[in-house]
């Protein structure tokens, strides 16, 4: 590709597109949520990570030229030209532009689970502040330039987006061992939770596997999957318990809950209730199935 489609890019002049699922779609689990090119010369440009709703996304912002500011966890950062942001909301940080400062930038923002999963497996490893490859920066550009142009359909809108997601990834985990090395022991740690679900999953045991610290198994699991390993257990056991009870009629509730991993069904119950806002057997009787996911991990954090 050269450096035609960033070149493309920035001759469009400064643009924006934004990108939206008509309503009553099914949701994806990975599409971009905006795009385009800036050229920013004053204070207005200013993003705080708490103020952006309580809908997750991403921003993936390449500096072609200036520089930004960057707080993020309290630490104060300088996002310069050839760097890339990346951040995602909600979140502890905030992007902005100095009085008499420019900002020259494209950006891809996305959402979806996959979008969210890749892009924290990534910041577990790198942090806000990316040094990509040219040709990773001229992958992206391309993504965002067919994004402006305009996706015929959802999904290929999706299928742009989460090319823009596995460019990156390619970039940050096939050129760097060692961080390519820490993600595959997490993807190790959650094959064996998956293969496990019926049988105890104390972190011990899950750092053991990862051939880690606890303390540091718990901080690197945490920042790669979005949740600590204990609330993960417990939501792979919901999702087993979700698909047994749609797909086996027969199977009484108290022999779903041990082959989901839970011992006692009583509890079982109790957990499915705060999570689902229902009972396993009232779900089951109901048919409540499109329901589920919506606001789960935010019933699992309460």
């Amino acid at each position: 590709m050269g450096n035609s489609m960033l070149r493309d890019l920035i001759e469009r002049g400064p643009v924006m597109r934004t990108v939206s699922l008509p309503r009553g779609r099914q949701t994806l689990h990975t599409m971009p949520t905006s795009t385009g090119y800036e050229i920013r010369t004053d204070a207005t440009y200013d993003w705080d990570g708490r103020k952006r709703g309580q809908t997750p996304f991403t921003v993936l912002q390449h500096t072609i030229g200036g520089a930004g500011n960057l707080r993020y966890d309290n630490r104060e950062l300088r996002v310069k030209e050839g760097e890339t942001l990346l951040v995602l909301v909600p979140h502890n940080h905030r992007y902005w532009l100095e009085d008499g400062g420019r900002w020259e930038f494209f950006w891809i923002s996305m959402n979806g689970d996959e979008a969210l999963r890749i892009h924290r497996s990534v910041l577990a490893v790198t942090g806000p502040i990316l040094k990509l490859q040219p040709r990773t920066i001229e992958h992206l550009a391309d993504c965002s330039l067919r994004l402006i142009n305009g996706a015929e359909t959802p999904g290929r809108a999706s299928a742009i987006a989460y090319e823009a997601a596995m460019a990156l990834y390619d970039d940050v985990f096939g050129s760097h061992p060692i961080f390519s090395e820490e993600y595959r022991t997490m993807q190790h740690v959650i094959g064996h939770i998956v293969i496990n679900l019926e049988h105890p999953l104390p972190v011990e045991e899950l750092a053991k596997v990862a051939g880690l610290s606890r303390a540091h198994f718990s901080r690197i699991f945490a920042a790669s999957e979005g949740v600590p390993p204990a609330e993960f257990v417990l939501q792979k056991r919901l999702e087993r318990a979700i698909k047994l009870l749609t797909k086996t009629d027969g199977m009484p509730v108290k022999e779903v809950a041990i082959r989901s991993g839970f011992r006692d069904a009583n509890y079982f119950s109790k957990v499915f209730r705060r999570v689902y806002g229902t009972n396993p057997t009232e779900f089951r009787t109901t048919g409540m199935y499109a329901s589920v996911g919506r606001g789960a991990d935010t019933a699992l954090r309460r």
